[in-house]
């Protein structure tokens, strides 16, 4: 279950996880919000119910809350066929909960990919209920499984994230050359980022980054951000982020391209098509677009989360300067920028990394959890 069919992590997480446990003959059926008429930002390999639901204005708060009472309705009909609801995310996990509790005969397993910052308290209630009512609770790396022990007081399994770079169509030279020209890339070297200006992908950072780059060392990157599609308005943020650009020595569509929402045709091109991935998180849960950029043959910049600790090593197979630390981050970008050799060792590092990472390792440890709770359940 996830709670969109926009390309987000935790949505990329559950249509990858369903595919490949569709593929190794498990039934399983993807329940999710969004537009029946539009469907997924991709083609989905499994069964699957889109649960339609409105646009609507609104606080965060009454946005949330009409998600999670729009999925439990839909949820409703659909229950009786399941024996398990694995939600990856909080609206869904407090859908499934609900008609759990209502007498469906269901356990409701939890994928946690991180916290939200939410700052009302009806929703971080809303989300501490999201962690502390499933039956069962899941993350995919060690970093949330410390935070949810010490701040929640629930100690979960960890099942990491895989990657299937098979599912991205073949990029020909002529359409990496054309997206190039596209963004005034052809002679400068391009930087990619996914994930749209935000907090949680520390875009201001990653602003000033570029502006040291113009600024003290007269090289000019291109970044072409991809994504932007939220369920939270960041709107000041991107807003308040686009106006420094020109105290920065920037300027928006010349340094910066907002690309949007993209399909996974277009996102292959992309990470075709760049030089390398900037993705200065200040908060993840593990950091799927990273595991896609290094399938893909793309040297890595990320930041030195504890979560990219896990599976990246600095200076080995990725550049991870200091969370935060814009100065850092302009000097880890400049090392890619003009090290030729340096970019050549990461690319064939992170390859390597990527390949310890199948969906196939994943789903078969979500099948044990399934088979532990079929065992165990009255």
């Amino acid at each position: 279950m996830t709670y969109s069919t926009k390309p987000r992590g935790g949505v990329v997480h559950t249509l990858c996880l369903a595919e490949e446990l569709h593929r190794q003959g498990y039934p399983v059926h993807v329940v999710t919000l969004g537009d029946p008429d539009v469907g997924f930002f991709r083609p989905v390999d499994v069964p699957h119910t889109i649960v339609p639901v409105r646009e609507r204005a609104g606080t965060l708060d009454e946005r949330v809350f009409a998600a999670i009472d729009a999925l439990t309705d839909g949820l409703r009909g659909l229950a009786g066929r399941f024996d398990i609801l694995h939600p990856q995310d909080c609206i869904s996990a407090r859908a499934a909960v609900a008609v759990r509790d209502d007498g469906a005969p269901v356990t409701v397993v939890r994928t946690v990919h991180h916290v939200d910052d939410f700052t009302t308290p009806a929703l971080i209630d809303c989300q501490a209920k999201a962690i502390h009512q499933p039956d069962r609770v899941l993350v995919v790396s060690e970093q949330w499984r410390g935070i949810l022990r010490d701040e929640y007081g629930v100690t979960p399994d960890v099942v990491p994230n895989g990657v299937d770079t098979a599912r991205f169509p073949p990029v020909t030279a002529q359409q990496r050359a054309a997206l190039r020209e596209r963004v005034g890339a052809r002679e400068r070297f391009l930087l990619l980022a996914v994930g749209g200006v935000e907090p949680r992908k520390g875009t201001h950072h990653l602003f000033e980054a570029l502006g040291a780059l113009a600024r003290d060392r007269d090289e000019r990157p291109v970044l072409a951000v991809v994504g932007g599609h939220s369920f939270q308005d960041y709107t000041a943020y991107r807003d308040a982020a686009l106006a420094s650009l020109p105290s920065l020595g920037l300027e928006l569509g010349v340094d910066v391209v907002q690309l949007g929402t993209v399909d996974e045709a277009e996102l292959a091109g992309w990470y075709s098509a760049a030089d390398a991935l900037a993705f200065p998180s200040v908060k993840e849960g593990w950091g799927l677009v990273v595991l896609e950029a290094l399938s893909m043959g793309l040297p890595v910049v990320a930041s030195d989360l504890p979560v990219f600790g896990e599976y990246l090593t600095d200076g080995v197979d990725a550049l991870l300067p200091a969370v935060g630390d814009s100065p850092a981050l302009a000097d880890a970008l400049h090392r890619i920028v003009t090290d030729h050799a340096l970019r050549d060792r990461l690319r064939t590092a992170g390859h390597a990394v990527a390949g310890r990472y199948t969906w196939a390792a994943s789903a078969q440890r979500h099948r044990e959890v399934y088979a532990e709770i079929r065992r165990t359940r009255p």
